[in-house]
């Protein structure tokens, strides 16, 4: 079109305008700093005719497998995985930042399986009436010492064995000579490296799927700003005290994703500032999980059930989880339930912990067990029908809470109802390191205050403090040379507390049954002779159904009930009031 003459002026200068502003835009993407990037989004779909880890990684053109996805993904980049069952080890050791992340998550509605184990076929059976099958098998899991087991001591050299055979989805039985197969389990012929199945319906193997695990290791997340969304984990032969997926770099993510059937611990977490949320850890051989040096760990709404299932010593490692020297790690509206050996464990140093509004029920051993930690805060919190294993458990490590050699603690707004024992102290002589530091220092428990929590209906004691020592600190004697601290130089104190002991339940015991050693049916005996409890109470509480987990009181229950209930919600829980 042609400009008139006295509109050429003004119309050269807006079409000047108009090519500056591309050019001005690409001068900014030029000097963006350095650091920020343009996100994307890629496509891993194993599924797809067309996927190839050659490809671009788009709708059209999706990579293959999520090793690829790991390698290329930048900062700010979504990958987007589809249904499959991935057989990988996964690296993530690229890393995003605060502001854009690096993000791998489930399609909508895709059920993503990352396994360390592979299919088993070729299958050959061997002669004789036993319906026996064998195939090749060349893995070795642990190779420093002759059994291949950890722990190495003789109530593991089964248990703490590595491998792991299903068929159709149901894990066999393991078995340490050939005399002992029968169906349902097998037997690894480290000799020949062959592995000997018989199937517990006595099918030929070659019509079934069977699987053995051969990776050690399924998710390993070294970058930062790494997110994990929506997947499921399952299948390793992981050694004890190793998790089959382990976060260890800082500000990392793992989101609405199930650890589950691993053969010794989920998952290990060795990261700082890392966030787990609505994530199930289930149904694994030793462990959910495990953290070490998890500074500022954020563990949300998650659930942790049914662990421990090969056995492992509940004394040793075993059961929900395991945290060593962390600090100020946060357990937030979580469930820990039915595992077996204690719900909450904090072993080692740990600092300034919290468990909040958290349901801690049925585990074998104790729910929430503090040993030779600082500072824990464990508040609002329902603990109940913990410590009831048929076999023995550890002395003072089958209570609702047990602070085990652990000061400048704050116990405060728990239910304990229905346990073993309700609160327990536990002191023996104990030394830990700390954060940081190599050598060890001695602990014990001092400046601790149990506050406005209900402690009601526990089979043996509401309160037991078991103080193993010969220094006999924990009567309040006059001091004297030989025990220099008595029960006032501790600073213990119960304060508001509510108990009820039903009929054959126990009230309060103080000292260990096997030295000096009281047992107080009177709460008023209690506070008379020690002096640490102010403003206890014995109140029988009219929960509407235990069974049921509703815990709802009265609403005309004494005043003080309205203090010592937990406060905000607890999953799986009913609390507050009734008609």
């Amino acid at each position: 079109m042609m400009i008139p003459p006295r509109s050429k002026g003004r119309a050269t200068t807006h079409a000047r305008i108009l090519w500056a502003i591309p050019c001005l835009a690409l001068a900014v993407l030029l000097t963006a700093p350095a650091g920020v990037t343009r996100a994307a989004t890629y496509e891993v779909a194993q599924h797809d005719p067309v996927a190839t880890d050659d490809g671009p990684g788009t709708p059209e053109k999706p990579w293959k497998t999520l090793a690829q996805a790991a390698r290329q993904a930048a900062p700010g980049d979504q990958v987007n995985i589809h249904d499959g069952i991935y057989r990988e080890h996964v690296e993530f050791k690229t890393s995003g930042t605060a502001e854009q992340p690096i993000r791998f998550q489930a399609a909508p509605g895709a059920h993503v399986v990352l396994t360390g184990a592979d299919p088993l076929t070729g299958w050959h059976r061997l002669d004789g009436p036993r319906n026996i099958y064998t195939i090749a098998w060349p893995h070795r899991f642990i190779g420093w010492n002759a059994n291949m087991t950890h722990p190495d001591d003789e109530y593991h050299r089964l248990i703490g064995r590595c491998e792991q055979v299903t068929v159709d989805g149901y894990l066999l039985r393991q078995v340490l000579e050939a005399g002992h197969l029968a169906p349902g389990s097998f037997w690894v012929d480290v000799s020949n490296q062959v592995l000997q199945v018989w199937d517990v319906g006595n099918r030929d193997l070659n019509q079934t799927h069977v699987e053995g695990a051969t990776r050690t290791e399924i998710a390993l997340v070294t970058g930062s700003h790494v997110q994990l969304a929506g997947l499921y984990f399952r299948w390793a032969a992981n050694l004890a005290q190793h998790g089959a997926v382990v976060l260890s770099g800082t500000n990392d993510l793992l989101e609405d994703c199930v650890v589950e059937d691993m053969n010794a611990s989920g998952a290990t977490l060795a990261g700082v500032d890392l966030v787990v949320r609505r994530c199930t850890f289930r149904d694994n051989g030793q462990l959910g999980f495990g953290a070490n040096g998890a500074h500022r760990l954020r563990f949300t709404d998650c659930l942790v059930e049914n662990n421990n299932t090969k056995g492992f010593s509940r004394g040793w490692e075993a059961g929900g989880n395991k945290l060593v020297l962390c600090r100020d790690a946060v357990l937030d509206h979580c469930r820990f339930l039915r595992n077996r050996g204690c719900g909450v464990w904090f072993d080692i140093g740990n600092e300034n912990c919290t468990v909040q509004n958290c349901l801690v029920a049925d585990n074998e051993d104790g729910g929430i067990f503090d040993e030779i930690s600082f500072g824990l805060q464990a508040h609002d919190n329902v603990v109940t029908g913990n410590g009831f294993a048929e076999s023995a458990g550890a002395w003072g490590a089958q209570a609702g809470i047990t602070l085990s050699s652990s000061p400048e603690s704050v116990i405060e707004r728990n239910l304990l109802v229905g346990n073993r024992e309700g609160f327990d102290f536990r002191e023996q002589t104990r030394t830990t390191p700390r954060i940081g530091q190599r050598e060890e220092v001695p602990v014990w428990n001092h400046d601790e205050i149990i506050r406005h929590n209900l402690i009601v209906l526990n089979r043996d004691a509401q309160v037991w403090g078991w103080f193993d020592r010969p220094d006999n600190r924990h009567w309040p004697d006059p001091k004297t040379a030989e025990h220099p601290q008595n029960l006032g130089d501790l600073h213990l104190q119960f304060i508001g507390n509510i108990y009820y002991a039903d009929r054959g339940q126990g009230l309060i015991g103080w000292g260990p049954t096997w030295s000096r050693h009281r047992n107080y049916a009177r709460l008023a005996d209690f506070q008379t002779e020690l002096g640490i409890d102010q403003g206890g109470a014995v109140w029988e509480p009219k929960f509407a159904n235990v069974a049921a987990r509703d815990f709802r009181l009265p609403s005309s229950s004494p005043g003080p009930f309205r203090v010592a209930q937990p406060q905000g919600s607890v999953p799986g829980c009913s609390l507050g009031w009734r008609e």
